[in-house]
């Protein structure tokens, strides 16, 4: 038996269901996944709690829509590491737009981190199946640069989460960022220029 097709959305389904996806983003990344209410994601989508429930059945049915789409954006850039390319440029490439991520999607970054703080328990299947297979992926090819001589000798692994760990910090930490820098900066264009600067030193083979 072959499945029934779904009949497109309408318009105002797509709208409401943004809508939904936008007010849960920014209840989610303030408040956590257990501090959120569907009552809150409701009132910040405008929309009565039975309606939501329509394009939701769950709160965790709404959290998990959203980890899964931003997976797909968080993972991207990584995918387009090119075996092919020049190594150095490829992973500086790399390493601006995880930059350029943490710049235009702030909420979506802390939402991603307080799911790993709870324990990942709606992504630890993304994560030690996708993600890693991904990573695995690419630290072959990073190993190949190494073996050529292309790029310094450094654990593969612990050069992506360095990257991730300097990258993500801009948005999961602005608060205290901009604090600490105080007013007329600018964090991330500061970052932007130091961090070049530090890993085309670290990544220069020896």
């Amino acid at each position: 038996m072959t499945a029934k097709l779904q009949p497109p959305k309408t318009r105002i389904q797509r709208k409401n269901t943004q809508a939904i996806l936008d007010a849960a983003l920014e209840v989610f990344s303030g408040q956590g996944f257990r501090g959120a209410t569907l009552d809150e994601i409701a009132a910040e989508a405008g929309l009565s709690k039975p309606n939501l429930l329509y394009y939701f059945p769950s709160k965790e049915a709404i959290h998990v829509t959203l980890l899964t789409g931003l997976m797909t954006t968080w993972l991207d850039p990584l995918r387009e590491l090119d075996p092919e390319g020049e190594p150095v440029e490829e992973l500086m490439t790399y390493l601006r737009r995880k930059l350029e991520l943490s710049r235009d999607f702030p909420r979506e970054s802390r939402l991603f981190a307080n799911e790993i703080l709870q324990g990942a328990p709606r992504m630890i299947g993304a994560l030690d199946g996708e993600l890693r297979d991904l990573v695995e992926e690419k630290c072959a090819v990073i190993r190949e640069w190494i073996k050529a001589g292309k790029i310094a000798d450094l654990d593969p692994h612990h050069l992506l989460f360095s990257i991730w760990a300097l990258t993500q910090h801009y948005a999961d930490f602005d608060v205290q960022v901009r604090a600490v820098l105080g007013p007329g900066r600018d964090p991330l264009q500061e970052a932007s220029s130091f961090l070049d600067e530090l890993f085309l030193k670290i990544l220069k083979p020896e």
